[in-house]
């Protein structure tokens, strides 16, 4: 599963990276969050308004549930591949769930995100790693789902979206990790936001992003607290999985996790320092 994630670019960044417009009400709500858990508002781009940035709650409700839900994500094979095997290549049973068939079909969105963070199937988050792009391109595109939900009891509408998990590639399964987010690449946005996509183009994006494209390093176990949160969380505390030499340039040189350091950012000029 996929719990937990980092969003900490500016909306100025999101907004060039994606082409997309912010409205005021998201731009001055808008916080750096290193540790998104269900429940909270995150930054998302919904196939009614592909063209704005607009904030939802991660945890999906589907429309017709009597009571809200927060399902964080989605399985791509639905009801096939029980036994998470990597190797499975079969059926998208999404397509036939209940609770996500409408949404797979009508009402996509993507998720964005600068890194995700697992950990072993039975350590969980007591064990996390931060899971980031070697290329330092961020923030990047998780595939999600959508729906609308009325409070039965105050009528407040409330936009959710649960992240599509697929198949665990080679870097997750080092980590003990069984699952792995659907990461989109970029030039998938644009077919995974329009509707009029054929649905087997849709569910042949479904599949594990590319290990060597990412790495991964350990961070502290205290971001298994929802209610913690801040740069320190992202600091590595071991070794990286893959070994970064371009990165690490020198050795004096002080590291901001995700494979920069507070000078590099800076150079970078876009995105900025995070959390600064």
């Amino acid at each position: 599963m996929c719990g937990r994630y980092v969003t900490v670019s500016s909306v100025q960044a999101i907004e060039k990276r994606f082409n997309v417009q912010s409205t005021p009400e998201v731009t001055a709500a808008w916080r750096p969050n290193a540790n998104v858990s269900h429940g909270e508002q995150a930054p998302v781009i919904a196939s009614d308004a592909p063209q704005t940035l607009q904030m939802q709650q991660f945890g999906f409700t589907p429309r017709w549930a009597k009571k809200q839900f927060y399902m964080i994500n989605a399985r791509s094979e639905g009801d096939h591949n029980k036994e998470d095997d990597p190797r499975y290549t079969g059926a998208m049973g999404i397509i036939q769930k209940p609770m996500f068939r409408q949404s797979i079909r009508d009402r996509r969105c993507l998720i964005l995100a600068d890194a995700v963070i697992e950990g072993p199937k039975q350590q969980k988050l007591t064990k996390p790693y931060l899971v980031y792009p070697r290329n330092g391109v961020r923030p990047f595109a998780m595939a999600g789902i959508w729906d609308e939900w009325a409070d039965p009891k105050t009528g407040e509408i409330i936009r959710s979206f649960a992240i599509l998990t697929t198949v665990a590639n080679t870097l997750l399964q080092t980590i003990g990790h069984h699952r792995s987010p659907v990461l989109l690449p970029e030039e998938n946005e644009h077919a995974w936001l329009d509707l009029s996509t054929p649905l087997a183009d849709i569910t042949a994006m479904l599949g594990p992003f590319p290990s060597n494209a990412f790495n991964a390093y350990p961070i502290s176990p205290e971001i298994r607290d929802p209610r913690v949160n801040g740069s320190d969380l992202l600091q590595p505390i071991g070794q990286r999985i893959h070994v970064e030499h371009e990165f690490m340039l020198h050795q004096e040189l002080e590291l901001f996790g995700m494979g920069e350091s507070r000078a590099r950012n800076r150079r970078s000029g876009e995105q900025g320092a995070l959390f600064s």
